[in-house]
């Protein structure tokens, strides 16, 4: 029950996120740090009242890891919704972000010196295939729709060539980000929760460097227009609303997945992400109506083929047919 429940939570939480930050994105698309810092605030205040008791319960883990970990959480997420303001389309945005798997494979065997089985080697060379498809057909169409001129078109591709290279950077540190967290668990203990508040408690004085920002699209987002809000029966400018929408959903999906990875295994938790990835995918595609060719399909294809490849999914699911003859049989 829990578990159905907990995949409940995740796709319709993760899934209404990507609709309500594609909504903020479209009419402000420099708005990532004001986003990132509602769902930062909202997130830590929750912890402090419910983790930490109002501070009163001590961390298992040291504050002074936490402040490595939080370094890291802080770049990757503001970097991440940063990038969205350099032409990275948000199709193209979930993709390359699907390429965790890359990344984590890259340092482990850089940092940990891991070994990985043939089929891992080639889930890999899935993923980077499919990302560099979409990222190659994404390039074309940046060149073409967004310069009017030569020069014009030239300096739009260079900025998206940014965004890529920021998305790059975020990508592995946040796999990097993983392995430490991974040491970490390993000498104190999991404390999931406990990391979440403070991943994001933490990092909040870090916005003041971002304050000017984050008060000009406070400002802007106050001049939207009026919404009606149904249940309470009162207008709010639809930007605020949204971000409101936003910070809620994404707090579903992140206790969608906790509630997961304390009911699951890692190969189902992976499993569901992965088929919420691609929902978002769909969505922001079909309703959005954002630019999608064939070859874009292709290496989304390619990708998720990768990923499940990497989950070992089709053993599994093979393991468990076996099973099932095998006791029909008993019977």
């Amino acid at each position: 029950m829990n578990t159905l429940f907990a995949t409940s939570l995740v796709f319709v939480g993760c899934c209404s996120n990507v609709v309500f930050l594609e909504l903020l994105v479209r009419d402000f698309p420099g708005c990532g740090n004001i986003v990132t810092f509602a769902q930062f605030a909202f997130i830590a205040l929750e912890g402090f009242i419910f983790e930490t008791n109002f501070g009163r319960k001590k961390p298992h883990i040291p504050l002074s890891n936490y402040v490595i970990m939080v370094t890291m959480f802080f770049t990757v997420s503001v970097i991440n919704n940063y990038a969205l303001n350099f032409n990275i389309a948000m199709p193209l945005h979930m993709i390359f972000r699907s390429g965790s798997l890359i990344a984590n494979m890259i340092l482990g065997i850089v940092i940990l010196k891991k070994r990985y089985s043939m089929s891992k080697y080639l889930s890999i060379a899935l993923v980077s295939l499919g990302i560099f498809i979409c990222t190659i057909m994404s390039a074309k169409q940046v060149s073409v729709e967004k310069g009017a001129t030569e020069e014009d078109g030239v300096y739009a591709f260079m900025h998206w060539l940014l965004g890529i290279a920021m998305l790059t950077f975020a990508l592995l540190m946040s796999a990097r980000m993983g392995i430490f967290q991974e040491t970490l668990y390993k000498k104190y203990g999991k404390h999931s929760k406990e990391a979440l508040f403070y991943n994001h408690c933490l990092p909040l004085p870090g916005f003041l460097l971002l304050s000017t920002d984050i008060y000009k699209h406070a400002v802007l987002f106050s001049q939207s227009s009026p919404v009606e809000i149904p249940v309470i029966d009162q207008s709010m400018p639809v930007m605020w609303f949204y971000l409101l929408m936003n910070v809620i959903t994404q707090y579903v999906c992140i206790r969608g997945v906790f509630i997961l990875t304390t009911e699951c295994a890692s190969l189902t938790v992976t499993l569901v992400v992965t088929l919420r990835k691609f929902l978002s995918l769909i969505i922001s595609i079909l309703y959005f109506s954002n630019p999608f060719t064939a070859w874009h399909w292709v290496g989304t294809a390619v990708v998720f083929l990768g990923t499940l490849l990497y989950t070992e999914v089709w053993s599994s699911i093979r393991v468990a047919l076996k099973g099932e003859k095998a006791h029909k049989k008993a019977k």
